[in-house]
């Protein structure tokens, strides 16, 4: 039985540590995938749970030096990543404390420092290496640890490089110092080194942090109590003991505990963070309220339907941290260069060191520097980095304006849509339709046909049923009893009253025997972009009731938007082609899928795909084959259960105009993905060459190993920096 949970993972240090990981899952028998992301520290493991468990997944990878759990909650996570961030402080901080004065000896008060003052500290080599011995094996043993993990897999990674460039440093500065007897030693380049290294990942874990900002704005709506009324008495207690069916308060200026649906009072209520839109919505009697929104003016009272993690809020934090965990394609590039970039990295390093040694006759001590820096320079992290954090930037930014993307495949796939196809009804209408004309032909009458209509359409849950039935009751006719009710999806419906048998639908439903008069009138009424149902008694038409939904009031903007962002609009329906070509000629769309059944809207999908990489955009139950066979699905968000799941993309707002947004989001953050891709690459590109001497023959210049150390710690922050940039981008 297939099965997939999500393991939060510690210890990682470059896109290397979560390609081992990923290897030792994947080499497990029943183990179908595993996504590892350095950058979230998690794993998404789908495996079939009579083949493995979940227990031996967690060993696999603790067997290779890392630490692993099932993840928890967002807060419990978010616990831990603090945790982990303190851990990594302290380190630096110890490190700095030894380092430091190191640096201050060998610079100033020794005969090859770089700012020698002309006093020369008695014993300084054996300051330096009691200084520099502490940071080696204390703080640096994390590399030791890493490296030996990576070994353990016969692999390389980051720590692989720092392990063997620093222990080459300081294993030379003993021999130099208590065997060769010289008081030439490397011993603070080392540990300057290694607190270069654990400095930059506490800048690169604290930048990690505010990729994350979107997932801790959704944490900090959850209140921590709701005042339940239980027994006739109010009661505050913890949100975490609220259950279904119970009644709950909100006073002005509260936030909505739990979601749930209003007993009574009425007010409104700022959904701004959930749904992203800025104006508070009017909440009265039977109106749905969503836990973490807040209650603005008046004080209400509502009955708990969901609680803990079943909440609208608790479903976005699971979803939207699902999403960053969940790589893009483009990832496996940076996945395949960091698999191979470090042995190839050891290698350039050696040959480098030979050919300065025995080609050109240089010091060993010169040589040695010269492999260290390549080894130091050319961690990497920041390629590691590239992806996964514009991915957790960009699916934040579209959750704070209720647009929850669910991967970063997603992502990625949207940028390149082409076609757009969407969903008349619901989605580029407001559905809700109203009736609009009702015509009675022979000697019924036009509430007699209405009468008909809405008794037959009482048991239908069509949105042109339920606008027909509201229209009758509002004109106070009697709804009779139905028998033998049948649907016909695409078609219409049919039943008996009072033994006569009645049929409500399109042309679909009496085929072609339609009076040219009575056809004339239908054609009028849909040029209209009306919807216009034929009401036969028997074989008989007695009636036609007209029904119009009108467009949403950003229809005609989003579409217009969508072309000039070079994407080819479409709009698919099972109306007629009159009405259908009607209501597409108000949104200014010039391509029409008319009179498709529901099973048939996915092979619409398909043709068009031919042509491109397609969207899709709906929000009913028959949308969710077509929304599943799109590269991309977009569900509107008050949509069915199943459309949300079929969809890619959620909107929250409803709103066709959100659909730009998502695509302009994910053209943005590929952009910044490339960005990083090409600095990133570009770092390592031209820092091996300098850090290999290819300049010091010409012009003397040689790249410090410290310089390289700190070029290596800021080139992963600046890569993290850029992607927060998309925060502050407008869309």
């Amino acid at each position: 039985m297939a099965k997939t949970i999500t393991l939060s993972i510690g210890g990682m240090h470059c896109a290397s540590c979560s390609a081992i990981i990923t290897k030792t899952l994947m080499k497990m028998q029943g183990v179908e995938k595993a996504d590892v992301n350095y950058s979230t520290e998690k794993a998404n493991v789908t495996f079939d749970s009579e083949k493995v468990g979940e227990e031996a997944l967690i060993q696999a990878i603790v067997a290779r030096g890392y630490s692993a759990s099932i993840a928890k909650d967002a807060q419990a996570e978010e616990g831990r990543k603090q945790a982990e961030l303190l851990h990594t402080k302290k380190m630096f901080f110890t490190s700095a404390f030894f380092s430091i004065p190191a640096i201050l000896i060998g610079m100033l008060f020794m005969e090859e420092g770089l700012l020698f003052t002309g006093f020369e500290l008695p014993y300084a080599a054996f300051a330096l290496f009691l200084l520099s011995t502490p940071v080696q094996f204390y703080a640096g043993f994390q590399f030791y640890k890493g490296t030996w993990a990576a070994l353990k897999n016969k692999n390389a990674n980051m720590d692989s490089l720092i392990a063997i460039g620093t222990t080459a440093a300081y294993g030379y500065s003993v021999y130099l110092l208590f065997i060769a007897g010289a008081e030439e030693q490397y011993f603070e380049i080392s540990a300057v080194l290694i607190t270069l290294v654990i400095m930059g990942k506490w800048l690169e874990t604290r930048a990690k942090g505010k990729t994350n900002a979107a997932i801790k704005a959704l944490m900090s709506l959850a209140p921590k109590t709701a005042t339940v009324i239980r027994k006739g008495k109010e009661f505050a207690i913890s949100i975490d003991d609220v259950k279904k069916e119970d009644i709950i308060r909100v006073k002005p200026g509260e936030k909505v505990p739990v979601d749930g649906k209003v007993l009574f009072g009425d007010s409104s209520v700022d959904e701004s963070m959930i749904t992203g839109e800025s104006i508070p919505k009017e909440k009265g009697k039977g109106d749905a309220v969503i836990g973490g929104t807040m209650n603005v003016h008046g004080s209400f009272t509502f009955k708990a339907t969901r609680v803990g993690g079943e909440t609208t809020l608790s479903s976005i934090i699971k979803l939207v941290e699902d999403a960053q965990s969940r790589k893009a394609p483009i990832q496996r590039f940076a996945d395949i260069v960091s698999s191979f970039f470090v042995p190839v990295v050891i290698l350039i390093s050696a040959l480098a060191f030979l050919n300065w040694y025995y080609l050109f006759d240089a010091e060993l001590s010169f040589a040695i520097l010269i492999a260290v820096s390549i080894l130091v320079i050319a961690c990497p992290c920041a390629l590691g980095l590239a992806t996964p954090t514009a991915i957790m930037v960009g699916t934040g930014k579209g959750a704070k304006q209720g647009i929850l993307i669910k991967g970063g495949d997603s992502l990625e796939t949207a940028h390149k849509v082409t076609h757009i196809i969407f969903d008349k009804t619901g989605t580029l209408t407001k559905g809700k339709p109203e009736v609009a004309d009702i015509l009675a032909f022979g000697k019924k009458k036009e509430n007699e046909v209405l009468a008909i209509a809405a008794s037959i359409e009482s048991l239908s849950e069509h949105p042109l049923a339920a606008s027909i039935v509201q229209y009758a009751k509002g004109k106070n006719l009697k709804i009779a009893k139905v028998h033998g009710f049948k649907a016909h999806p695409g078609k219409g419906v049919e039943g008996k009253i009072n033994g006569m048998q009645y049929a409500l639908g399109n042309q679909k439903t009496v085929g072609n025997n339609i009076p040219s008069a009575i056809s004339g009138r239908m054609a009028a009424l849909e040029e209209q972009g009306k919807t216009a149902m034929l009401l036969c008694e028997k074989k008989t038409i007695i009636g036609i009731i007209a029904a119009a939904d009108q467009l949403k009031e950003t229809s005609k903007e989003a579409v217009s938007k969508l072309k000039q962002i070079g994407v080819e609009v479409h709009m698919i329906t099972g109306d007629n082609k009159r009405t259908a070509k009607a209501i597409a000629a108000q949104a200014g769309i010039d391509h029409v899928f008319a009179e498709v059944m529901p099973d048939q809207k996915a092979s619409s999908v398909k043709e068009l795909q031919q042509k491109g990489v397609v969207a899709m955009v709906g929000d009913g139950i028959n949308d969710a084959p077509a929304l599943a066979q799109a590269d991309v699905g977009i569900a509107m968000g008050s949509g069915t259960d199943v459309a949300i799941e079929s969809g890619d993309i959620v909107l929250m707002r409803n709103d066709p105009l959100d659909v730009v947004t998502a695509i302009k989001l994910s053209r943005m953050t590929m952009s910044t993905i490339r960005q990083n891709m090409f600095w990133s690459l570009f770092y390592n590109v031209m820092g091996i060459p300098l850090a290999a001497g290819v300049l010091y023959p010409f012009t003397g210049w040689l790249l410090s190993p410290i310089i390289a150390g700190g070029a290596m710690a800021l080139s992963s922050v600046s890569v993290v920096s850029n992607s927060i940039l998309l925060n502050s981008k407008k869309i």
